[in-house]
């Protein structure tokens, strides 16, 4: 039952066109699924990964065309780590940013390890964290396609950062039902506000660490273009999932029950602060449909939307990707 780690990470987009220019272009990342967003299937969902789409390398996005600005605040997904494999490599990033007037600041050291933060091209909060000191769960590898050198690449996702107003019911989810456990404490950048909590699960390290911050300044955060949507972590596969709804049933937490997505199994539920945590199985993976060489270079549907596709296809705009 306990939990592997980060699995993905969902934001939202207003723009498919742009987002996939900047995430794969900029950040040298691998589409490897052009999908639709299974609960509205006009909209795209993209899925932007290490070379073979492994779980816990998974970024992915809805398109929400004409979606508000997202305002930062509590009860919020607020910042994703993202890992390249040591110190070098946030040099080259640094330089990167610069060359592609992406807003960024300096490189600075948090729990023990170096990282840079930065915005993409709507403002999403995103940071790369070094994994030179880093320990735990592996990281993937980058796509050996991608404009960025492999040597420099993104490896997958970092810690995930929770931010709000009151951290005791979020920690009593994380450890009293997903079996988290207290690593460390990080001191807060801001000035009179607690500690960060650093949480981790499984193997550990930069993969597996949920980092909580606790702000009594903020005010509640407004979703948009930019934000994020949910948080996943890894299950070992569907038997377990299983033992997961029952497990949260038991504990009376709302719950999806259990979700068939193709790609994965899936179970969501919100925490006390409302932040909407999935738990999602390894497999079957991104190669059911697709295989590796080719993955993202098409619109891949689910076999239970492939008899929609030419009504889907006629309402999405065109999307040019890699080949």
């Amino acid at each position: 039952m306990e939990l592997k780690g980060i699995h993905h990470v969902s934001a939202l987009t207003a723009k498919a066109a742009e987002n996939l220019d900047f995430y794969t272009n900029v950040l040298g990342m691998r589409l490897v699924k052009k999908t639709v967003n299974q609960d509205d299937t006009y909209v795209y969902h993209l899925f932007y990964a290490d070379e073979k789409g492994n779980p816990g390398t998974d970024l992915t996005f809805f398109e929400i065309p004409m979606l508000a600005r997202n305002y930062r605040g509590v009860s919020s997904i607020s910042n994703t780590f993202l890992r390249v494999p040591n110190d070098a490599a946030l040099a080259y990033w640094k330089k990167r940013f610069i060359d592609f007037n992406v807003e960024h600041a300096d490189m600075k050291e948090q729990a023990g390890r170096k990282i840079l933060p930065f915005n993409d091209h709507e403002g999403q909060q995103l940071t790369l964290i070094s994994d030179e000191k880093n320990q735990g769960v592996a990281s993937g590898s980058p796509w050996n396609k991608s404009p960025v050198p492999v040597q420099y690449g993104i490896t997958g996702l970092g810690p995930i950062q929770l931010t709000v107003e009151n951290a005791e019911p979020t920690v009593k989810i994380l450890t009293d039902i997903l079996g988290f456990r207290l690593k460390e404490y990080d001191p807060s950048p801001i000035k009179g506000q607690a500690d960060i909590k650093i949480y981790e699960t499984g193997e550990g390290g930069s993969g597996a660490q949920v980092y909580l911050e606790e702000r009594k300044d903020l005010p509640a955060a407004q979703l948009g273009r930019g934000g994020v949507h949910h948080v996943a972590f890894r299950v070992q596969d569907e038997e377990t999932l299983r033992k997961w709804v029952d497990r949260l049933r038991a504990a009376r937490i709302a719950n999806s029950g259990f979700v068939d997505r193709y790609y994965f199994r899936s179970l969501y539920f919100r925490e006390p602060n409302g932040i909407l945590f999935e738990l999602a199985t390894d497999g079957p993976g991104f190669d059911i449909d697709e295989p590796i060489e080719h993955l993202g270079e098409n619109l891949a549907l689910p076999s239970f939307l492939e008899p929609q596709r030419e009504q889907i296809e006629a309402k999405l705009k065109p999307l040019k990707t890699q080949s």
